[in-house]
């Protein structure tokens, strides 16, 4: 069975489901995973009892070896137990310990294989004691000298490097011990020693390998090399025997592939169990989220560049919270979790793996994806059933290629783990193609955990990733929001599958108590009144062309003074309707075709700054332009000029102007708006339901990692009560009708003197004094503000202008229903402002403190 060889959607999970306890209760019955390559070439396994247990067959799509020897308990192209895994390597390690005595062991370095053995070997490690650890690597890095090199002739990529950050590592005169997941021939060794030899001469050497399976011509060459350099050279297995191959193997096999491999199709799909597969299923069924592992700073992913015993004794102090954090989550009825490592990245998964499954009570299964082309036939007497295929995500040097992941699709995963490095945290892997989507397409939750990656003396500070961190592409409409694709890009990660919203009053205690931050949860959206709804309807045909002669001048005031092509960056969520109108006005006017991206900013936290990083990335900053629905007392525009302020001293990037647009600025906060009236902007109205079904933006430490977008979500369960299209097109179609009006205007405001008074922080400063509110962030000016006081907090009283006319009269309505008296004032500079309760307990809801039902 191939990728493609599932059906559609949750049947397609379900039947995976149903092939997995078929497969169980075949190996049950006894079937060699061997057998199927044994019966049809003609290999044959001989030599120990334990080696049917430890080793199946596939085929292999390489000219140089036409069978593969599949470990059962290496963890790399069949999910196995984490405690059996490491168990095995540490085993090893303690008989190397043995062998050697304790003074040896203690001056001894292990040296594992890339991109199999890397894991192994650091187990190995663990297992001798306090031994310094490096593997090879097929990964150059820029600036770290190679200590040494070597080639492993049969592999399908075969260059080894060996990079430590000491290049005394190497130099030492204590035993070296060589790891590799299997012994066959012995030339990779011999290479590995020759080459090493010669730089660093020692007196002791120790071979390691789950199995040697080397034929008895090969069996003596060891010794001859011993001899030849001067050296001892021991060897240790877990098994050993004998893979006798007959005449032609090679043809034969490579014949074999080629009969069971379907053709290639278009776009690339898995291929394996024949020409008959069905097609491919055409997109990811399960959802895909991130995790935040809070990896120790500082701390080596693995032993690339080295890995000391230091480095260790971090490792397993930090292992629990980083699996806890795992464990919390994956969702609750995740009966059987794989966690899969990223090629040579193999040792972080496998512990993680282990410590996931002392933490929890799922079955926990442990492998890593490959380079290695490997034939996949669904049968249970061959050891490589499923195949994912998927392209290279990590900029590898060897240019682009396929990449699989064995034995997943069809495995009964409830849910995968997928644990890479930062270098390969990029586009590619979260493309249509890519590896995130290849696995929700067969598993219905898949966790995304990201390693930083290490690079030893790299220039910013001691542990910087090997290059910046590659964050994913923007998402678009339909997938994430209702609005069309090139309306808007949000430079956001998606939780729509985790649980955030709270009850209102809740999260205002939480707050007010200081036990959590407003954007650690969402409020439970509010659902409109039938009449609630009417008053929106009706204040959008009574507005639409204010709004529109608004966008029209702001828009006009931007491209005249900002840039002639400017990147409008919405502050996510509600400077987003406005944004996509900028952006429908230039179309309209002049013909331009703006970009235009939505971020997350949030009071206290400051902007994203993984967002300005991809807007770096892409764009000038000089062009970008910030733009928000309208100002209140003006602390974003603060919040956002610190931000920015932060940003340059932190990663040395100018250019971004802190200077928002706005559609409306009635506290007289910014230079760049349409109007300073406070008036009604329809979408202020609603909460997702006119921001393309989007929630408010969530900054949580254990959803969204030092390398992630912030998140929000996608709430499509609300498609039916969706206004976002209509209030966008009930505007844009009044452009034609204000076009004369908006050059007025626009040149008026380009001749006046727009500096700002601030003369709304000063009115809030003054009314928070006179109520004793004695909180400037519990009092939100304007009617924008005011209305979310009104749909997401514990609102205490509203203050209205005397006289304020139709503009209130939503307000009014929820003040009504939610018990909220609303007082007129005199000489207020807004046309209203709501008061948060100053005073919070839980179902202070109404201004007498007592519950008020919606």
């Amino acid at each position: 069975m191939t990728e493609s060889a599932h059906a559609e959607g949750n049947a397609g999970e379900q039947a995976d489901r149903a092939a997995a306890g078929v497969r169980a209760d075949r190996a049950a019955a006894g079937v060699w995973s061997g057998s199927w390559v044994a019966e049809r070439l003609g290999v044959e396994l001989a030599g120990d009892e334990a080696l049917p247990a430890l080793l199946g067959l596939a085929l292999r799509r390489n000219p140089r070896r036409a069978h593969l020897l599949v470990s059962n308990v290496l963890g790399k192209h069949v999910p196995q137990s984490p405690s059996v895994v490491y168990g095995h390597g540490v085993a090893l390690g303690r008989r190397v310990r043995d062998l050697l005595g304790a003074e040896e062991a203690a001056r001894a370095v292990v040296l594992g294989y890339a991109e199999t053995a890397t894991g192994l070997g650091h187990c190995v490690a663990d297992g001798l004691g306090p031994a310094a650890y490096l593997h090879s690597t097929r990964r150059p890095v820029v600036g770290v000298a190679r200590a040494g090199g070597f080639e492993e002739s049969h592999s399908h990529a075969t260059s080894h490097l060996l990079l430590p950050r000491d290049p005394e590592l190497l130099a030492g005169d204590g035993p070296l011990v060589l790891v590799d997941d299997e012994f066959s021939t012995g030339n990779t060794v011999l290479n590995t020693v020759r080459a090493l030899h010669e730089r660093y001469p020692r007196e002791r050497y120790v071979v390691v390998a789950l199995v040697d399976t080397r034929s008895p011509a090969d069996a003596g060459r060891l010794e001859e090399f011993a001899r030849e350099i001067g050296a001892r050279v021991d060897l240790v297995t877990a098994a050993s025997g004998t893979v006798r191959l007959p005449p032609g193997v090679l043809e034969k096999g490579q014949e074999l592939v080629a009969r069971h491999e379907a053709p290639p199709v278009e776009p690339p799909t898995e291929h394996g169990g024949g020409p008959s597969a069905p097609p491919a299923r055409p997109g990811p069924s399960g959802s895909v989220a991130r995790v935040g592992l809070r990896w120790p700073d500082g701390l080596p992913d693995g032993g690339r560049h080295g890995f000391t015993t230091a480095h260790r004794e971090r490792l397993e102090a930090a292992l629990p919270g980083m699996a806890a954090r795992i464990a919390e989550a994956l969702p609750e009825d995740a009966r059987r979790v794989l966690v899969l490592g990223f090629e040579e990245l193999m040792y972080a998964p496998l512990r993680l793996a282990h410590a996931l499954e002392e933490t929890t009570g799922a079955e926990v299964r442990y492998s890593t994806t490959t380079r290695s082309p490997v034939l996949a036939v669904d049968d249970p007497g061959y050891a490589i059933r499923t195949r994912l295929v998927f392209p290279a995500h990590d900029d590898p040097a060897d240019g682009p290629g396929e990449r699989y992941a064995y034995n997943v699709a069809g495995a009964g995963f409830d849910a995968v783990v997928a644990v890479v490095d930062s270098a390969a945290d990029t586009p590619a892997l979260h493309a249509p193609d890519g590896l995130s989507a290849r696995l929700a397409a067969h598993v219905p939750h898949v966790l995304l955990a990201v390693v930083p990656s290490y690079v030893p003396g790299a220039p910013r500070a001691p542990h910087a990733p090997e290059r910046p961190s590659m964050l994913p592409e923007p998402l678009r409409g339909p997938a994430f929001s209702s609005y069309a694709p090139d309306e808007v890009g949000w430079l956001l990660q998606d939780l729509s599958d985790v649980t955030l919203e709270a009850p209102t009053e809740e999260r205002e205690e939480a707050i007010q108590r200081g036990g959590a931050h407003y954007a650690e949860s969402l409020p439970v959206e509010y659902q409109p009144s039938e009449q609630y709804q009417q008053l929106f309807h009706a204040a959008l045909d009574t507005s639409a062309a204010r709004l529109a002669r608004a966008v029209g001048a702001v828009t006009e005031v931007v491209l005249t003074e900002r840039s002639p092509r400017p990147v409008l960056v919405s502050l996510a969520r509600a400077g987003t309707p406005v944004g996509v109108l900028m952006r429908r006005w230039a179309h309209f006017r002049h013909g331009l075709d703006l970009p235009h991206y939505a971020v997350s900013i949030v009071r206290g936290r400051g902007i994203d700054a993984n967002a300005l990083r991809w807007l770096a990335e892409h764009h000038d900053p000089a062009d970008v332009v910030f733009v928000d629905g309208w100002t209140g007392k003006g602390a974003i525009t603060r919040e956002l000029a610190a931000a920015l302020r932060d940003f340059e001293d932190t990663d040395g990037v100018t250019g971004f102007d802190p200077e928002i647009a706005v559609l409306a600025d009635p506290g007289s906060c910014v230079r760049t708006y349409g109007t300073r009236d406070d008036f009604l902007i329809p979408s202020a109205c609603l909460n997702s339901t006119v921001s393309g079904l989007i929630s408010r933006t969530v900054l949580r430490a254990d959803l969204v990692g030092p390398h992630d977008f912030h998140g929000a979500k996608f709430y499509r369960e609300l498609a039916a009560a969706d206004l976002s299209p209509a209030f966008l097109d009930a505007v844009s179609a009044r452009f034609p009708d204000v076009t004369d009006a908006v050059d007025a205007q626009a040149k008026e405001l380009l001749s006046a003197d727009r500096a700002p008074t601030w003369e709304g922080w000063a009115a809030v400063e003054r009314i928070s004094e006179e109520y004793g509110i004695h909180d400037v962030n519990l009092v939100k000016p304007g009617v924008g503000e005011t209305t979310r006081v009104m749909l997401r907090r514990v609102p205490w009283k509203v203050l209205a202008r005397a006289g304020a006319g139709a503009d209130l009269d939503h307000v009014r309505l929820l003040a009504e229903q939610r018990g909220v008296p609303v007082e007129e004032v005199d000489d207020l500079p807004y046309t209203c402002v709501g008061l948060i309760h100053p005073r919070y307990t839980r179902g202070a809801t109404g201004a007498d403190g007592r519950a008020v039902a919606l």
